[in-house]
C-alpha cells in the first residue's frame, strides 16, 4: 500500500534546445502552483497527497505530463485550470478527468 493516498510526479524534464520537453510547457510553474494548492487545500494533511518533481518521464512528446499513483493515471495539461481540475476531481475526490488523461 501507498504511504501516499495520492502521490503525484510533476515531469519538469529540461532537454536539449530543439527537443519536445515537459518544462517547455511551463511545467516547473505548474508544479509549484499544485504544490502550493494542495497545501492551501489542506489536501497536505495525514499523508493524503504529495507533489513531487521529477526527471524525465519519458512520455515529453505528450506533455507537459504528470502522473498520478498509485493508480497510474497519467495527465497532460496546459492551463492553471487543467490542474485546478484535477486537484478537484481527482486528488479530492477520486474521479479520474478523462478529458486530461493520457
Amino acid at each position: 500500500m501507498s504511504h501516499y493516498r495520492h502521490h503525484v510526479f510533476f515531469c519538469c524534464n529540461q532537454r536539449s534546445p530543439g527537443e519536445h520537453c515537459c518544462a517547455q510547457g511551463g511545467a516547473e510553474k505548474m508544479y509549484l502552483y499544485a504544490k502550493d494548492r494542495v497545501k492551501a487545500l489542506r489536501l497536505t494533511d495525514d499523508n493524503r497527497v504529495r507533489i513531487n518533481r521529477a526527471g524525465c518521464l519519458g512520455r515529453c512528446e505528450e506533455g507537459p505530463c504528470l502522473v498520478v499513483y498509485p493508480e497510474a493515471v497519467w495527465y497532460t495539461y496546459r492551463t492553471v485550470s487543467d490542474i485546478d481540475e484535477i486537484i478537484d476531481q481527482h486528488l479530492s475526490g477520486s474521479h479520474i478527468v478523462k478529458r486530461l488523461q493520457i
